[in-house]
């Protein structure tokens, strides 16, 4: 099915790699599609509660293939055959052709292998965690390319670092190694190499298993609609959640679990 990427669930984790290990995994149209449909396909499957998405070989991802750069052609941006289905049901801001991982109901994790440059680093931006390995390095390069602040990344690099550091990062286009970047904010944690993916898969674990998966889908909306909201708003629609929530299957089963003093089986409903 796939052929730029793998795709592959067990224990309710689904783990996305991208696989162009020879280019860096450079993104190509083809990676591109694809990675959107496995990540739809892990939005709608009720079996996975977590997404993994790591990259195969010395990279994450290194950003758009140059090869590709070259011969796009004028207006390809806004071009049909790259936009997205509208869904009424998700906001239209998280919509777009890289912003969409905060409309995917399950908890994103970046395990950041090697290089996150330009669009590597948007996928590991939008992501709800990243975890990196010690050998990663990090970098915007849009301004070595003549390009700009691509694809909203104005707009969350602030959100997750601050505006000083995003204006360094974007402006220079310098490289950021992994621990430089965790004192940034831009990681939650930093690992050795050979203990990335099993961090990785203890943190979907974790959000699998041991809270409601239909608390985590919630919250992880509230977050990230959060940003376009008033506190009014927010507090208005953390009430109407809150309603729904206590008439939950979930609910009944965290308050069950804790008084049987037993571990959990959260349904999501």
């Amino acid at each position: 099915m796939y052929t730029q990427i793998t795709y592959e669930v067990d224990a309710a984790i689904a783990t996305i790699t991208l696989n162009r290990p020879e280019r860096m995994n450079a993104l190509t149209k083809v990676l591109e599609g694809e990675l959107y449909a496995a990540m739809q396909s892990a939005h709608v499957d009720d079996k996975v509660r977590a997404v993994i998405l790591t990259g195969a070989g010395r990279a994450f991802c290194a950003g758009m293939d140059m090869d590709e750069l070259e011969v796009l052609p004028p207006g390809d941006i806004s071009a049909r055959e790259w936009m997205r289905p509208y869904d009424m049901n998700r906001r239209s801001d998280y919509q777009a052709r890289y912003s969409y991982f905060p409309s995917i109901s399950k908890p994103v994790i970046s395990a950041i292998n090697g290089a996150a440059a330009g669009l590597g680093l948007i996928f590991a931006l939008y992501s709800d965690f990243r975890i990196a390995s010690n050998k990663a390095v990090f970098a915007t390069a849009f301004a070595k390319r003549g390009l700009i602040a691509e694809h909203g990344i104005a707009w969350i690099l602030p959100k997750v670092i601050g505006h000083a550091s995003a204006l360094d990062l974007l402006l220079t286009s310098r490289k950021v190694d992994a621990a430089e970047a965790l004192s940034m904010g831009m990681l939650h944690r930093v690992v050795e190499p050979d203990a990335l993916l099993s961090a990785a898969r203890e943190l979907a674990m974790s959000l699998s298993e041991d809270v409601s998966p239909r608390s985590v889908r919630v919250m992880k909306r509230q977050l990230w609609e959060a940003p376009f909201e008033t506190l009014g708003e927010a507090i208005t629609q953390a009430n109407y959640e809150m309603y729904h929530s206590i008439l939950s299957d979930d609910f009944k089963e965290g308050v069950a679990h804790f008084k049987e003093k037993r571990k959990a089986k959260f349904s999501g409903s």
